[in-house]
C-alpha cells in the first residue's frame, strides 16, 4: 500500500509510519509529498495542495496526517457527533480541510478517492510516545488540567522525559520516536485506551481503508 505522511516533523512521520503499518496489518511504501510541514499552522495550510497532488499526480492509496494539540481543545466523543464542528479543535479543523478539499474532486488514478486519516497528539507527539512508561500523561489527564487550570505537565517536561534534552537532533529525534512507537507495533490498544479523541481516531479511521470506507 502506498502511503504519505504529514506532520510537524520527519521524527513524527517515522512515528506514523509504524502506525499506519501496525494498524493495516501491512508494510507500507511512503509516498513523499510535495511540500513538507513544520510545526502548526504549517501542516493545516499545506494539507490542501498536498491532497490534490497525491489525488491527481500520484497512485498513492492514502495520507495520514496528525500534529500536535499544544494548548488548543481536546477532541473528545462529542465532537464526533454528526455535523458538530469545534473552532479550536485542531483536529475538527484537519477533517473539515480533508473535506472541503476533497468532496468535489473527480476520479483520478483509477480510484474514487483518496484514503485519509487524521489524529491529534494531546498535547504534543511525545505524550503517545511515553504511553506505556508513564500512567500520569494521558489525554483525561490534559483535559483535566485543561479543566481546573494546573496543567500535571508541560509539553517541555514531556520533549525533556523522551528525549533527556530540549534541543535533540533530528536524527536522534527519529530514533527515539521509532524506539518508543514500536512498542506499540503488534497492540495499540493501550494508545486508543490513553489517548481516545486523538491516536483512537486516527486508529479507527485507519481501520476504515481497510474496508474502503475512509
Amino acid at each position: 500500500m502506498k502511503v504519505a505522511l504529514l506532520s510537524e516533523s520527519p521524527a513524527d512521520e517515522a512515528a506514523l509510519r509504524i502506525v499506519a503499518e501496525g494498524v493495516l496489518g501491512r508494510p507500507v511504501e511512503v509516498v513523499q509529498p510535495p511540500l513538507r510541514a513544520r510545526g502548526w499552522p504549517s501542516v493545516a495550510q499545506v494539507l490542501p495542495v498536498i491532497l490534490r497532488h497525491l489525488h491527481f499526480r500520484t497512485d498513492a492509496d492514502g495520507l495520514v496526517v496528525a500534529a500536535d494539540s499544544d494548548d488548543t481543545v481536546v477532541h473528545t466523543a462529542e465532537h464526533e457527533r454528526p455535523g458538530y464542528f469545534h473552532p479550536r479543535c485542531r483536529l475538527c479543523e484537519l477533517r473539515a480541510i480533508v473535506r472541503q478539499t476533497l468532496k468535489n474532486l473527480p476520479s483520478a488514478q483509477g480510484r474514487a478517492r483518496l484514503h485519509t486519516a487524521v489524529g491529534l497528539a494531546v498535547p504534543a507527539v511525545e505524550a503517545w510516545y511515553l504511553c506505556g512508561r508513564d500512567d500520569a500523561v494521558t489525554e483525561a489527564a490534559w483535559l483535566d488540567g485543561q479543566t481546573t487550570g494546573a496543567p500535571p505537565y508541560t509539553r517541555r517536561e514531556l520533549k525533556h522525559r523522551v528525549y533527556g534534552t530540549m534541543h535533540p537532533s533530528l536524527p536522534f529525534e527519529v530514533q527515539r520516536a521509532t524506539e518508543e512507537m514500536a512498542r506499540h507495533r503488534g497492540d495499540f490498544r493501550r494508545l486508543e485506551f490513553d489517548f481516545p479523541g486523538g491516536f483512537g481516531a486516527l486508529a479507527a479511521d485507519l481501520r476504515r481503508w481497510r474496508v474502503g470506507r475512509a
